[in-house]
C-alpha cells in the first residue's frame, strides 16, 4: 500500500498553532549609510581602469601607468579613511582633529596618480603636472577638507578631556570588536541588535563628553561592562556558528536587551543628576539675588 510521505519539513509536519513565530523584522537602528559611498566606490573602480591598456605599451609607459594606478588606489583608500574619521569627529561633542589629514593626503595622491597617467601617455611634464593639480583640486571640492581644529575644547581642562577621549576611544574599540565578533555568527538580527546596543552606548559617550564630571560614574560601564559584553559576544558567535542552537541565541538576545536597558538607565540617571545640579545652582543664585535686593532696599 502506498504511504503518504511526511517529515519535518513537509507542509503538514506542523500545525499552524505549533508553527514557530516569524523572526522580528530587522530594523536599521544604528546603521548609517557611509557618506560619499558611491563616489568612493567609483574612485576605486576608476583606479583600476589603467589595467585595460597598460600592458599594450612600451615598458617605460607600463611602469608609469602602474605607478599612477597605485597612487590612485592609495588616494581612494586614504580618502575613505578620511571620510570615516570625519564622521566619527562629527558625531562627538568634544573631539580632537584627526592626527593625519587623510583626505588632503588622498587628494595629493590622486593628483600624483593622474599626473603619472597623463605623463605616461607621452604628454609633456608641464601639462601632466597642471592636470594633476586640477585633479587634486577637484578631489578636495568633492570630498572637502579634513577637520583642522579641535571641537568643544574651549574652557575644558586639557588633561580631563584627554582622559575622556582616551576612555571613549577604548570603548569604541570594544564596540568594534563586538561588531566584528557577532558577524561570525552569520545572524542578521543579532548584528542588528549589537548595532542598536552600540547606539545606546554612544549616547552614554555623548553624555560623558557633555559633562566630564560624569566620567567617574560611567567608568565601569565604559570599561568592565563593555569588556564583558565583548567577551560574551565572542563566545556566542563561536558557539552559535558551530551549533546553531536556538536557546543559545535566545539567551544572547536577552543578554543584549538587559545590557541595552542598563546602559540607557545609566545615561538617564546622569542626565537627571545634571538637571538636579542645575536646579540647585539656579536656586542658590536666586536666593542670593533675593538677599541682595532685600539688603539694598534696607
Amino acid at each position: 500500500m502506498a504511504r503518504r510521505f511526511g517529515g519535518e519539513f513537509s507542509p503538514e509536519a506542523r500545525s499552524p498553532k505549533a508553527a514557530s513565530p516569524r523572526p522580528a523584522p530587522v530594523s536599521f537602528r544604528g546603521r548609517k549609510p557611509m557618506r560619499h559611498g558611491a563616489k568612493l566606490n567609483l574612485l576605486f573602480a576608476l583606479a583600476l581602469l589603467p589595467l585595460l591598456s597598460a600592458f599594450f605599451q612600451p615598458v617605460t609607459a607600463i611602469a608609469t601607468d602602474l605607478a599612477g594606478m597605485g597612487a590612485l588606489l592609495l588616494g581612494a583608500w586614504l580618502t575613505r579613511d578620511g571620510v570615516r574619521a570625519e564622521d566619527a569627529f562629527a558625531e562627538r561633542k568634544v573631539a580632537r582633529r584627526p592626527a593625519i589629514p587623510r583626505k588632503i593626503f588622498g587628494a595629493v595622491a590622486m593628483g600624483a596618480g593622474v599626473a603619472l597617467l597623463v605623463f605616461g601617455g607621452q604628454w609633456a611634464i608641464v601639462p601632466a603636472l597642471l592636470i594633476g593639480v586640477i585633479a587634486a583640486a577637484l578631489h578636495l571640492g568633492a570630498f572637502g577638507l579634513d577637520p583642522l581644529r579641535d571641537k568643544g575644547m574651549e574652557g575644558v581642562d586639557r588633561m580631563q578631556s584627554d582622559r575622556i577621549a582616551r576612555k571613549i576611544d577604548e570603548a569604541e574599540k570594544l564596540l568594534d570588536q563586538m561588531r566584528d565578533a557577532v558577524r561570525r555568527a552569520r545572524d542578521t538580527e543579532a548584528e542588528d541588535r549589537v548595532a542598536g546596543f552600540s547606539e545606546t552606548v554612544r549616547s552614554l559617550f555623548r553624555q560623558v563628553e557633555a559633562d566630564p564630571r560624569d566620567l567617574a560614574a560611567a567608568r565601569r560601564y565604559l570599561g568592565v561592562y563593555l569588556q564583558g559584553a565583548r567577551d560574551a559576544t565572542m563566545q556566542f558567535a563561536d558557539l552559535y556558528a558551530r551549533s546553531r542552537d536556538a536557546q543559545v541565541r535566545a539567551d544572547y538576545m536577552a543578554f543584549l536587551d538587559d545590557l541595552d536597558t542598563n546602559f540607557a538607565s545609566r545615561t538617564t540617571a546622569l542626565l537627571r543628576d545634571d538637571r538636579t545640579n542645575f536646579d540647585i545652582e539656579t536656586e542658590v543664585l536666586r536666593d542670593r539675588l533675593n538677599r541682595e535686593n532685600l539688603h539694598n532696599e534696607g
